[in-house]
């Protein structure tokens, strides 16, 4: 009657030992990142590490090296701080030197996929900024997109023109004579919906002002917010911060924290860190003598190539990475590291229409990031290139090919971006946090505990250690979806802990009110399990129905103490009924009772009299 098969102990094991990676805690710790691809991380790096850490008798507790840097564990923050500037001096400017944190889990759990919780900015610690759109900038880099598109459609429909140019909100194109003029703006009204177009004759001179439309400058100005938080989602999560919280705030401005990233320096590298494509036309007529001289020809830079040399190339943007949907590492046809570029159904279109007007002709790929702009490669077209697949190589190795493609992924900002408030919060400030979140966890867990204990003797103690397997689910189930855990989620888990028990009381209640009618122990305690459930899955569906409305409606601290309280709710159910069960059934359900200690209860005699 009350018996367990062996295979729902073995369950009711594996999921406790889920949560065990979270009580090893985390050690701060500094990280040494190569600044570039090509920099190395090696066995000399780290014993040059290891030594100037000796020389200034600071002690660390290990060290970790791999191909994407190189980690240091140390006891303390204080002693973190200083190893960081003391390293900082020590490697130079060619390596990034950063604050962290990281998990004292033992390596076999990593190999198995059992990691810790993630922590949020106020447990774990990290940076805050607060980034404010530029509209204008917005607004500019669209006119940009369209000075280029209409260009694009004046060529391909073969329409003569006499110049085009961008004039502060407007675009300016100019016509020879009105014929041109009108096809001109019947192909400009089909093709381009956002654009408002009025002919204007100035000094003989026949011209077609675009500009953007109202509606579609309310638009573009409500959909850069947007696109840039996907931008900047994407950037950070492909550069590996765990659980950044991006969101909006206001009509222009976006938080974004990056838990853990404790150096400000490293963060804004990270959001700064965005490489978009350029392709322009190489200058073969002009004077490169002339333009190292210091005579550089009107409408043309002078750029310098990979392998070293300068090279002439005209300012006119051909295509750009807003084009790109996709971007691979790879190799081309002689095994060299190389990106693997899709474009859309435009870009397509633009780079098929490039490449046939220009065979015979080089062509610059052009890579531009922090505000560089670097020839990756110059090669010359031979023929027409189709179906929206290109190929960028030269000079570069696979890590710095996947690192490209991983920023051209993550595309370039809709609008530029300036940083108007940047917080750093302190490791010891989130340990602090953490303390006093878990003593009072641990101080309701005990007087719970104290309380349950006493007042239902064994089986209250059974109570308790399913109580206690609760928490340990509630966080394992946190870890295997790497949720955030938030101070509010803390507050969450109290909570969760105080009304876990109440399942228990009515499991407990019923068993008694079982004995009290003079069913036998064994029967009473089966029975105390089956006719609670009822009422112990409509008590918490009511919360977990709560929690969901708060999880659907809220937002920020809101939505983490939501997340934390509907697991809760369903750990509580599954320790309360199975783990409890489970350990009852260990302990009693192999043998006869005469008694369940269950607490002092009354039980009437066969004759009515109660003993």
């Amino acid at each position: 009657m009350n018996r367990y098969p062996l295979w729902k102990y073995i369950v009711i094991t594996v999921t406790i030992l889920l949560g065990l990676p979270n009580f090893f805690g985390e050690s701060p710790a500094v990280q040494i990142s190569p600044l570039r691809s090509g920099t190395p991380t090696d066995t000399a790096l780290l014993q040059r590490i290891e030594q100037a850490l000796k020389q200034k008798n600071l002690a660390y507790n290990g060290t970790i090296l791999e191909s994407s840097g190189i980690k240091i564990r140390f006891a303390d923050t204080d002693t973190q701080i200083k190893a960081r500037d003391i390293l900082d001096a020590e490697v130079g400017k060619d390596y990034v030197v950063a604050l962290n944190l990281l998990s004292n889990s033992p390596q076999w759990m990593h190999h198995i996929g059992a990691l810790p919780m993630y922590l949020g900015l106020d447990l774990r610690g990290g940076v805050h900024f607060m980034l404010q759109v530029d509209m204008a900038g917005a607004l500019t880099k669209a006119l940009d997109r369209y000075n280029a598109d209409l260009r694009s459609t004046l060529r391909e429909q073969r329409i003569p023109s006499a110049g085009i140019e961008r004039e502060r909100s407007r675009i300016i194109v100019k016509f020879r004579d009105e014929q041109a003029r009108e096809k001109a703006m019947a192909e400009f009204g089909k093709t381009f919906e956002d654009l408002a177009f009025k002919p204007e004759n100035i000094s003989n001179e026949l011209r077609v002002i675009a500009s953007i439309k109202p509606e579609a400058m309310t638009r573009m100005q409500n959909t850069a917010v947007q696109r840039n938080i996907t931008t900047l989602r994407n950037r950070v999560n492909e550069l590996g911060v765990a659980e950044p919280i991006i969101q909006q705030a206001g009509t222009d401005r976006v938080i974004v924290q990056l838990p853990g990233v404790q150096d400000t320096a490293k963060a804004k590298d990270i959001l700064g860190r965005t490489a978009t494509l350029e392709v322009r036309m190489v200058d073969d007529d002009g004077d490169i003598d002339a333009a190292l001289r210091g005579s550089i020809p009107a409408g043309t830079e002078l750029l310098s190539e990979r392998s070293g040399g300068q090279l002439l190339v005209k300012k006119q943007v051909l295509l750009t990475g807003d084009r790109i949907t996709d971007a691979q590492p790879g190799f081309d046809q002689d095994k060299q590291a190389a990106v693997h570029v899709t474009l859309d159904n435009n870009g397509s279109r633009i780079f098929k229409q490039l490449t046939r007007n220009n065979v015979g002709k080089r062509m610059a790929i052009l890579l531009v990031e922090k505000n560089q702009t670097e020839v990756v490669t110059a090669p010359v077209i031979r023929e027409e290139i189709g179906g929206g697949r290109v190929q960028i190589s030269g000079q570069m190795n696979s890590v710095e090919a996947r690192d490209i493609a991983l920023l051209l992924r993550a595309g370039a900002l809709a609008a530029p971006m300036e940083i108007v408030e940047e917080r750093t919060v302190g490791p010891s400030l989130g340990a602090e946090n953490i303390d006093r979140g878990i003593n009072s966890t641990l101080y309701g867990f005990l007087g719970v505990a104290l309380f349950i204990s006493l007042y239902y003797s064994a089986i209250g103690v059974i109570s308790v250690t399913a109580l206690a397997v609760n928490l340990l689910l509630l966080v394992g189930l946190l870890s295997i979806l790497q949720a955030t855990l938030t101070l509010p989620g803390m507050a969450a888990i109290a909570l969760t802990l105080g009304m876990a028990i109440d399942a228990n009381v009515l499991i407990n209640e019923r068993i008694r009110e079982e004995l009290r009618q003079g069913v036998a122990p064994q029967a009473a305690i089966h029975a105390g399990y089956e006719r609670a459930w009822d009422v112990i899955l409509d008590a918490n569906l009511t919360t977990l129905f709560a929690g969901l409305s708060l999880l659907t409606f809220g937002s920020g601290p809101v939505k983490g103490f939501a997340v934390v309280l509907c697991l809760g709710i369903l750990t509580s159910m599954f320790s309360a009924v199975t783990v409890s069960r489970g350990l009852v059934n260990l302990f009693y359900g192999n043998r006869k009772l005469s008694r369940v200690p269950i607490g002092g209860i009354k039980i009437p005699n066969k004759a009515g009299n109660k003993h």
